[in-house]
Order: C-alpha cells, then sequence, then structure tokens
C-alpha cells in the first residue's frame, strides 16, 4: 500500500535558445495536438522544437515484473507503443517478445507452474483496475468490470489469488479469493470497512491467510483470516501505533514482516501471530527495508534498504542470521524484486545512467547479469550527470535534505537556471532514479534540477515522515523549501534570479504554496495534477481513499481543522500568486480530481495573471501515454523558455 502512495515525479524539459527565432515566426510550423490533449490558453508547439528533443523523447524503459515458471524468460513491462505493454525475454540481452496489444498499460503475475498470467488495466488512468487472464494475446475478465480491484496475493502453489475489491458499495475494500482458471470460484472472503485492506499472503496450505489494514504510514494493523469462515484474528495489539511494510509465510509457516516496532525504521523480522511479538532479524541500525520476498525453499531472503535514497541488495540466511550484500548491481533504485521457482532473484535498477533495466542476481555467488538495455534515443547514457546530496537546517533546525542534478560546469560554466521539483505523496520521496526527458535540460540547456525531500517524505524514519500530519503542521514542510532556497541561492554556480518550482500530487500542492509563500525568488511554476484547496479535495476524492487522505491531512468534517485547511489552501491566497502558471491535469483523476486545477486556473486568470492550463482527457493521476507525455514535454518547454530562460 505504501508504495502505491508513493509520490509523482514530473518530467520537465525547457526550449534551446537558438529555437526562438524560429518561433516568432508565425508560418512557422506545428505539431499536431494530441486527441487526448485539451489546451487551454496554451501556444501551440513548433516542429522546430519537436525536432530538436526527438532523442530525448525515444528513451524506453524495462521494468521486471516476474518469471515465467514454464520457460524461466523474464516479464517485463516495456514500452514500443503508446503505452508499455507485457514482454517476455527468454534471456539475458534477448529481444523482448511482445505479450500485450492492449490501448492501456498492464501489470501482470504468473499463477502457479502452468504459465497462466493475470493482469489488470484500468480505462483512461482512473485508477478503476479489472483483473484478467491473459492468454494468446486475449484478455478473460475475472472481476466485475465496474468496481476498483487490487491483485494482493498469489498462493505458494499458485491455486488462489487474493484481492481487494469495492464492488459492493464503491468504497470500502472488501478481500475475495479465486482460482483465475475458474472465475467462477470468486467468492468474497472478508466484508470491510475502509479503502486499505489487502489480502497480503497466504500461508501453506491456503486455510488462512494474512491480512493488513493500511490506515497510515505510520499504522499498518496486520490480522490473521480464517478463508474458510471469514474470522479476522487481529495479530498484536492494535491501539499501538505500529507500521508493518510487508507480510509473507516462509514455506516453514513463520511469517515474516517489514516493521518499525522499538525502531525508527522498517526493519525484516519474524512475527508471532499468537502473542504479536515482533523479533527483528536483518542488522541494519538504520534507514527502512523498503521490501522482501523469501526463496520458495526457504534458504533466503532476499530485501533491500533504502540508504538515503540509495538501494542496497541483501540476502538473510534464515537459519544463521548472516548477511551478503550483493555489490555488483549499478548505484541508484531497485524494484520489482522476485525470486524464481528455481532461486534466481529477479529486480529492476534504475539510476542516471540505467534508465529501469531489469537484471537478475544468482543468490550462490552474488553473480549480476543485466538481461536488458533500454534504448535512450540513441544517446549515451554515460554522460548523465549523477546528483550530489544537499543537507540543509529548516527553520526549526530540523536536517531536511535532497537531490541535486548540475549541467557539466565545462560545457556551461558561469551560474545556470534551476528548477526545484518536488515529488507527491507525501508519503513519497525523491531518489536517484533515471530522470529521462529532464535529461534535455541538464545535459543540452545547462539547467540545473533540484529534487528536495522535505519533512513527511518516507525513508528517514517514522519521526521524520510525520513531522506534517494534519493541517497545523502542513506548511512546516513549505517552509522547508525556504531553507532550500537559502542554500541554493547561496550556491556560486546557481542563478538566484532564475528560479522555478514544479510539483505533481501533493508536489503540486507545494508548488502552489511554494510559488505564494516564495514568488519574489521563482520566475515561474508548473503545478500537476495538484491539490488547490484541501477541502474540496477531501470532499471530492474517490469515496474509497477518502479517509485514508483525512488522516494525513486533516478532517474537514471537523470545524477547527476545516478552517485550517481552508486557511492553508493554496485558493484561499491565490490573490498573491503572481507568477506565470502552467496547470496539468487529467480528467480522469481519481485522487486529485480535475475541479481542483479548474478552480485554481479560474481564480488566478480572475485576477488578469497568466494561467496555461494542459488537460489529458484521458489520463488520470499524471500522463501515462506517451503521446501525451510529449506534448506536456513539449509545452512546459515553452513555458520554461517564455518565463524562465529568457531575460532576468
Amino acid at each position: 500500500m505504501r508504495k502505491l502512495l508513493l509520490g509523482f515525479t514530473a518530467l520537465t524539459l525547457s526550449m534551446t535558445p537558438a529555437l526562438t527565432p524560429a518561433l516568432a515566426q508565425d508560418a512557422a510550423p506545428v505539431a499536431p495536438k494530441p486527441a487526448g490533449i485539451e489546451a487551454d490558453g496554451v501556444p501551440a508547439v513548433p516542429m522546430a522544437l519537436v525536432d530538436a528533443t526527438r532523442p530525448y523523447m525515444e528513451f524506453r524503459t524495462a521494468a521486471f515484473l516476474d518469471w515465467d515458471p514454464v520457460t524461466r524468460a523474464m516479464l517485463v513491462s516495456t514500452r514500443f507503443g503508446n503505452v508499455a505493454q507485457l514482454h517476455t525475454v527468454a534471456g539475458p540481452g534477448m529481444a523482448r517478445r511482445q505479450i500485450s496489444f492492449e490501448a492501456e498499460p498492464l501489470g501482470g503475475s504468473y499463477v502457479g507452474n502452468d504459465g497462466t498470467l493475470v493482469v489488470r488495466k484500468d480505462k483512461g488512468g482512473d485508477e478503476f483496475w479489472q483483473l484478467y487472464t491473459l492468454k494468446d494475446g486475449r484478455l478473460t475478465l475475472l472481476t466485475d468490470g465496474k468496481s476498483r480491484n487490487a491483485l494482493n496475493a498469489i498462493s505458494a502453489d499458485g491455486k488462489l489469488i487474493g484481492y481487494s475489491s469495492t464492488r459492493r458499495n464503491g468504497t470500502d475494500g472488501d478481500l475475495y479469493v479465486a482460482d483465475p482458471r475458474n472465475p467462477a470460484t470468486t467468492r468474497m472472503v472478508a466484508e470491510v470497512k475502509g479503502g486499505g485492506w489487502a489480502l497480503a499472503d497466504f500461508a501453506p496450505g491456503n486455510q488462512t491467510a494474512v491480512v493488513v489494514n493500511y490506515v497510515s504510514v505510520q499504522k499498518s494493523d496486520l490480522y490473521t483470516l480464517d478463508l474458510a469462515s471469514g474470522k479476522m484474528t487481529p495479530i498484536g495489539n492494535h491501539k499501538l501505533a505500529i507500521s508493518h511494510g510487508g507480510a509473507r509465510y516462509a514455506p516453514d509457516g513463520q511469517l515474516w514482516v517489514t516493521s518499525d516496532v522499538g525502531s525508527d525504521f522498517q526493519r525484516l523480522g519474524t512475527l508471532d501471530i499468537k502473542t504479536g511479538k515482533f523479533t527483528p532479524r536483518s542488522p541494519e541500525p538504520k534507514w527502512d527495508v523498503e521490501g522482501f520476498d523469501i526463496a520458495p525453499d526457504g534458504s533466503f531472503i532476499a530485501y533491500v534498504v533504502n540508504e538515503a535514497g540509495i538501494s542496497k541488495l541483501k540476502l538473510l540466511d534464515p537459519k544463521t542470521g548472516a548477511v551478503r550484500e550483493v555489490t555488483a548491481l549499478p548505484k541508484g533504485v531497485i524494484g520489482g524484486m522476485k525470486i524464481a521457482p528455481w532461486g534466481t532473484i529477479g529486480v529492476t535498477v534504475s539510476s542516471a545512467k540505467v534508465p529501469t533495466d531489469a537484471f537478475s542476481v544468482d543468490p550462490a555467488t552474488l553473480a549480476v547479469t543485466r538481461w536488458t538495455e533500454s534504448e535512450t534515443g540513441g544517446l549515451n547514457p554515460a554522460v548523465n550527470v549523477e546528483p550530489e546530496l544537499v543537507e540543509v537546517k529548516s527553520f526549526d533546525g530540523e536536517a531536511v535534505s535532497g537531490f541535486l542534478y548540475r549541467p557539466d560546469p565545462a560545457k556551461f560554466p558561469g551560474k545556470r537556471p534551476l528548477i526545484v521539483n518536488i515529488h507527491g505523496g507525501p508519503e513519497g520521496q525523491s531518489t536517484p532514479s533515471f530522470r529521462g526527458r529532464a535529461n534535455y535540460l541538464l545535459n543540452e540547456l545547462g539547467v540545473a534540477i533540484f529534487y528536495p525531500n522535505v519533512r513527511g517524505s518516507t525513508g528517514y524514519g517514522k519521526r521524520f515522515v510525520s513531522l506534517d500530519n494534519g493541517p497545523f503542521k502542513r506548511e512546516d514542510s513549505v517552509k522547508d523549501i525556504g531553507a532550500f532556497l537559502d542554500r541554493l541561492q547561496a550556491d556560486p554556480a546557481i542563478d538566484a534570479g532564475r528560479m522555478a518550482v514544479q510539483g505533481g500530487s501533493y508536489g503540486g500542492y507545494m508548488c502552489y504554496a511554494s510559488a505564494i509563500r516564495y514568488g519574489a525568488q521563482f520566475k515561474a511554476a508548473d503545478c500537476i495534477v495538484a491539490i488547490s484547496n484541501f477541502v474540496t479535495f477531501l470532499e471530492n476524492t474517490q469515496s474509497y481513499r477518502r479517509d485514508l487522505r483525512r488522516v494525513e491531512y486533516g478532517d474537514e468534517r471537523d470545524p477547527k481543522q476545516r478552517a485550517k485547511l481552508l486557511e492553508i489552501s493554496p485558493l484561499t491566497s491565490i490573490d498573491k500568486l503572481a507568477i506565470p502558471l502552467l496547470v496539468v491535469t487529467g480528467a480522469n483523476d481519481p485522487r486529485v480530481p480535475k475541479s481542483e486545477a479548474d478552480q485554481a486556473v479560474a481564480a488566478v486568470r480572475a485576477k488578469g495573471r497568466t494561467a496555461w492550463h494542459l488537460v489529458g482527457l484521458n489520463e488520470g493521476h499524471g500522463f501515462g501515454k506517451k503521446e501525451n507525455q510529449d506534448y506536456q514535454f513539449w509545452t512546459e518547454l515553452q513555458f520554461w523558455q517564455k518565463n524562465l530562460l529568457g531575460e532576468k
């Protein structure tokens, strides 16, 4: 659940000054606008801009998803058309063979040893996913075709899948099990209240399961579920604020979890389902264990530690407690880990110089093999710059940090313009992963980019992630941006007169709020799928997630909290937003509805100020289709050229 809340990172670029004369020619050819884009007050995109940026548009990624139990091929997600689709890779460096051909992106996992493949798909980014089996390019529907469904778990023997669904009332995430080979076997095993429920794993034998109820980033409660009777039994004391990041059964029936019991960080260990006692087994004194998987024979557990944004893959021997670290993977961010039935570990790795690719690890030798090498538009990814860690003390002495990407000083001497790009969530974290289109800013235009991790970000412990909770602490995270600005403006290589702000989702709120509070220091703001009014956001976000967001932001039904939420909402102080604004939104966004963008744009324009508005008519919480991403990219280029990269 936490990973689903992880924050949104926008890709932004700017146009080369050499193209400015071409843009001034009224007769210059323009690029066709995608049918799914509505551009309100936005200039047409010149073909000269499209041509100049083309190589940076054509990068691909290959995310590892699973191992084919029949052929031992990798299942990866990559894009060759407009959206990412499923492909198999028979061996390291071999061709990607496409096996899904849908208009929307898919995710998927194999079930059992017979090659049954279960996938999920939504419509236009609405996040009302349906589950299907995929065979011979055809989808067979497993769910009701209307509700929101999330695949949670697959039994070790492959006979059952567990998923949560809102089909009963559109709000509560009840728990279901099914044999995906026979949709008629679908049955509800637990009726619940709330949208944070998931069936985390099946116990050996498929008689019971472990269930997690995600309440907030600080609290997630575990239960055992009897699949026959539906009886749920709490594990441990649910009055305590304990966060469990994952739960898996070993072949011997032992329950392994990540938990922050007795620590500021998530540790890997065992949990006694009768007493609720957690016994930490990972030895790291600091940093979160972000994910883990257990070898099918129980001989080792692979887990990932997030060390200040850098991932470390380690293998734990559950019998001896010995830990070995995999050191041959590229330095970056690890995701999508899964151990094959024969023991090989599959992972996704992304870094400044690796455009998100699939790797395998031999658990015996720790040897690393790269399976995919995604295209980067013909560009050499080795020239991409690695970020530097910037740490500052905020207004109250709290230490906050972020990643600063600097252009090559030999190619771009002197003071450089800067964009501050704020992640979403807020339970998210900016990490040094591949930057895609944003490399155009760095490598061709000499624009620096700073990705801050303000208070409330994950990865720095449960104390830090709670520092922005509720309406009365919310603006403390905005004040953190002020501390970063003091540090960056004093940097001799940064042009303090040419700085801008950008952010998506919660980072979009931060974008609005920073543009209002620090408008004298910013030249422009690009706010994407952004919250403009906390009260209207909470009233209009989808009902299945409303209570989860109230825990983080505050409860608009409480008069005192409602008053504070209105006070800190950007829309309340929109008359103070004097710098040019670009707003990007998805018409089908279930999280931050389009109305949040509409009211912000209307309010800014009512003051006679600049507000460009780009709408993805077939998009949700962030653009997912390449043609729309491209058009957003080019629109942002023109916005930065006009408002950031021109005259001081």
